[in-house]
């Protein structure tokens, strides 16, 4: 057989923006601050964030090139991804450099924070079951590069429609190179294996791992199971050690492995992942698992590509795997793996289809189904389905859907259930996943209006003449409110504006004809954004009448509990990723917001101006209020996002800003002598005149405070992604401008505010700021160096951090003790601006580990800094 392979046929031709309509440029304009963008990725709405964030150091790789990256090569990628479990590897704040490698953590289960439509299958093992993200369409692999899963990793088999893992579809050898062997040495092994897998009747394909060997594919039947294929891989590395044992090694001990190229024939265990070809890389470079031909694999200076390399490949239709892709690729993963998975066709009542679903052709005037059907579960609920895609998208409404306007009721998005499912009524067997009795609660057809997937769904639906909806068309709105704590979480709303009816509903609510001429949002239809009148907030109180707030300890939860042993009450509020906010209210219409060391903000939160309208009871009546709190940006996950919030703030940037108030220090307005003080009144008090006072808003919130257990807490805030929890005594006073035992902070994330003392550009870029040269204060208020923070930078960010130190740029050190291996390459600023990084805890010499780079601290000065560890 020969050993040739020219570009082996079919060379599928991958254009490089067709999954998305927008390319690298696209994601990459306007990147300076780069948050909360929206793209549209064939049918789903994906939202990306920090676009401009350098993943790649040494190349100035971004995320938004990632995410164009495996956009482009999706056509060519999904083939060799579809149906596996794909294992991620995810450098949160990228891959770092030579002297800081940024940290990494490999994946298994799909994040709580992905979208709702990406499918899963299920692992069961002796303890636990695993839940691996489902690749079927480019949106998902945009996603992946979104949270930075550079790496993705698949075993060789794929699961069926069953849901349950099928025999092996490929062999895999992984030619790794020990200690002074390399690419050539391992092309030399390659061509041995190649020639035994040619007697066995087999074709195979090489690709270069992008990290230090070569990985060989061969296509399977799938007639054997992993142990099997495993078996025939290790007696093959046995055979090839024995004739080249100068160069071959079969065994796993890493010190038998110098000089020689170690054939891996592990990775064909079930339990075991190999990188797929044309993923990235977590190397210093964006190298790729990149297909290759065996003529490049004897070129003299073959080596590894990089993701451009690979992209200009597949832009000429040059893809050496596609044969392996098309002959091995089982059964397209549908939309109710998902259902199939949580469900026994043995033993539930429910329709199981064992075919993946596919959409029905409907005539003209025709219009697709839903169902609603009422569940008394183990708690009683409604499903809500609509078809869509050859599928019933569902939610569960605990309370039913609505029949009167405007009224918002909860609705939890579930997997897709098959068409079938629009008519079932019965048991589902105890034991079973929703067991218990199924009633249709109403059906039939449904107009869509608006359908944005995974954001919003407006429709109207038509039911039976005595089902639930009472006979007559229901106008609904479906808006995803992941703010509510998940993204599955939806709000179903039954729209003001009702179809046109000659009847009206059962229950007496009118039909109009009118209809929305703006946006639906989660409190129902808004005006657009030009048509709504903006009010900025009214200097008319002034920053100077506001106390300075009271600042918590650093604690840990052993204190807590010994505190609590010895009879003492606490309260736990969530410790929000924000600026600090003394605000002062005057209900004439004078509003004023000072962070932390007094700077006056109210430019920054117009939409601050609504406290006015919200003070109620005994804060309405004496005119005004003190208030203390935390003022957040949102991300589209509705979590606190610190870097967003800095965006708005300097730079005007539009941003979900949220001011979370928990404390008030007074009522009436402020200034001294202007009403009462409440500064001595105990906390538990002062949480009661606060909920008494206060209303919600759009952008006001009053979290709770939890008065159960610290550990709830503590899971609470880690479920919600926030820094930690502050604990507060019930009978405590409050101390301003002062750092009371009586309130101690608890956290769960490390953000160490730091003073930039310098900077250290690489020595290929002077130009360039590679790493920035930190100091904190020590317990009598000198500064104290305390090392490195070099990764966490978009391109914007560093060229703002270089152009903003290039004004207080000095001459020498402005403190001593730094090492000679930071002094390299550095200049030096004027201690004056103080940052926040994210950091893993202290080294032995009391510098920062692994610091990540989050923002500047406007609201502080050098003096307020204190370590935090």
């Amino acid at each position: 057989m020969s050993h040739s392979l020219d570009r082996p046929p079919p060379c599928r031709k991958v254009e490089r923006q067709r999954h998305g309509v927008y390319s690298q440029r696209t994601l990459e304009k306007g990147t300076a601050v780069a948050h909360g963008k929206k793209f549209q990725v064939g049918e789903r709405s994906l939202s990306v964030t920090n676009l401009g964030k350098v993943m790649y150091p040494e190349t100035g790789t971004t995320k938004a090139e990632v995410i164009h990256y495996y956009l482009a090569v999706a056509d060519a990628i999904l083939p060799l991804l579809r149906g596996r479990p794909v294992t991620r590897k995810r450098w949160v704040d990228g891959v770092g450099t030579a002297e800081e490698p940024g940290e990494v953590f490999f994946r298994k289960d799909l994040e709580d924070s992905a979208p709702s439509w990406i499918p899963v299958g299920k692992i069961t093992h002796s303890s636990r079951i695993n839940r691996y993200p489902l690749v079927e369409e480019p949106a998902t692999l945009a996603w992946f590069a979104q949270v930075a899963a550079l790496e993705l990793h698949v075993p060789q088999w794929r699961f069926g429609r069953n849901g349950q893992p099928r025999n092996p579809d490929r062999l895999v050898l992984d030619l790794d190179p020990g200690p002074g062997v390399g690419l050539i040495e391992c092309a030399e092994v390659a061509r041995w294996c190649r020639e035994i897998l040619d007697d066995m009747g087999m074709e195979t394909y090489p690709v270069t791992s992008g990290s230090k060997g070569i990985h060989l594919y061969a296509p399977l039947e799938g007639a054997h199971n992993s142990d099997a294929i495993s078996s025939v891989a290790k007696e093959l590395a046995r055979a090839l050690e024995a004739d080249h044992g100068d160069l071959v090694v079969s065994e796993m001990k890493k010190a038998k492995r110098t000089g020689k190229v170690f054939v891996d024939w592990s990775q064909n265990s079930a339990s075991k992942t190999t990188i797929s070809p044309y993923s990235l890389r977590g190397r210093l470079r964006p190298t790729v698992a990149a297909p290759r031909t065996w003529e490049e694999l004897d070129e003299p200076d073959l080596d590894h590509l990089v993701m451009e390399q690979v992209l200009d490949r597949l832009a000429d239709g040059f893809d050496p795997i596609a044969p392996l892709a098309a002959g091995s690729e089982a059964e397209t993963v549908d939309r109710l793996t998902t259902y199939r998975s949580m469900r026994n066709p043995e033993k539930t009542a429910e329709p199981v289809p064992a075919d993946p679903p596919r959409p029905r052709t409907l005539d003209e005037g025709d219009l697709p189904s839903f169902v609603i059907q009422e569940h008394h579960a183990r708690r009683l609920h409604w499903d809500f389905r609509l078809e869509h895609s050859g599928v019933l998208v569902s939610w569960a409404v605990p309370k039913s859907p609505p029949l009167e306007k405007d009224t918002n009721r909860l609705a939890v998005m579930t997997e897709d259930h098959p068409l079938e499912y629009g008519t079932f009524e019965g048991t589902i067997a105890p034991g079973e996943y929703g067991a218990g009795e199924v009633t249709i609660w109403d059906a039939g057809v449904y107009e869509r209006e608006k359908w944005r997937e995974g954001k919003e769904v407006i429709v109207v639906l038509h039911g039976r003449p005595d089902g639930g909806l009472g006979g007559v068309p229901r106008r609904y709105a479906l808006i995803n409110a992941p703010g509510m704590g998940e993204d599955k979480n939806w709000l179903i709303r039954l729209m003001n504006d009702q179809p046109d009816e000659d009847t009206s509903a059962s229950d007496g609510t009118d039909t109009g004809t009118s209809k929305d001429t703006g946006s639906t949002t989660a409190t129902g239809p808004r005006s657009k954004p030009s048509d709504r009148p903006r009010t900025d907030p009214q200097p008319t109180v002034s920053v100077s009448d506001l106390p300075a707030p009271m600042l918590a300890t650093r604690g840990t939860p052993a204190e807590i509990a010994r505190s609590i042993a010895d009879g003492e009450e606490w309260a736990f509020e969530m410790k929000w990723d924000g600026y600090r906010i003394i605000t002062g209210v005057d209900t004439g219409g004078g509003l004023a917001l000072a962070s932390r060391n007094g700077k006056d903000l109210t430019h920054a939160f117009p939409a601050g101006i609504e406290l006015v309208e919200l003070l109620q009871g005994e804060a309405g009546e004496q005119g005004g209020a003190v208030l203390d709190g935390e003022l957040v940006a949102l991300d589209e996950q509705g979590r606190p996002d610190f870097g967003l919030l800095q965006a708005s703030i300097k730079d005007g940037e539009a941003a979900e800003l949220r001011y979370m108030v928990f404390d008030i220090l007074q009522l009436g307005p402020p200034g001294p002598g202007a009403g009462r003080s409440l500064v001595r009144t105990p906390y538990r008090e002062r949480r009661e005149i606060l909920l008494d006072s206060l209303a919600a808003g759009e952008a006001i919130a009053i979290p709770p405070a939890h008065t159960g257990r610290l550990e709830l807490a503590q899971r609470v805030s880690r479920e919600l992604g926030l820094e930690g929890v502050v604990a507060k005594r019930i009978d405590s006073t409050y101390l301003s401008g002062q750092r009371g035992s009586a309130w101690i902070k608890l956290k769960l994330q490390i953000h160490q505010e730091v003073v930039i003392v310098g900077a250290r550009h690489g020595a290929d870029n002077p130009d360039r700021i590679r790493s920035l040269l930190v100091a904190v204060p020590d317990g009598e208020g000198d500064l104290v160096y305390a090392g490195r923070v070099g990764t966490g930078f978009t391109q914007a960010q560093l060229a703002e951090i270089k152009k903003r130190l290039e004004r207080i740029r000095r001459k020498t050190p402005p403190i001593a003790g730094i090492p000679d291996a930071d002094r390299r390459d550095a200049w030096w600023v004027t201690p004056k601006l103080v940052a926040e990084v994210s950091i893993a805890g202290r080294t032995r010499g009391g510098s920062v580990r692994h610091a990540v780079w989050r923002g500047w601290r406007e609201d502080k000065a050098p003096g307020d800094v204190r370590w935090e560890v």
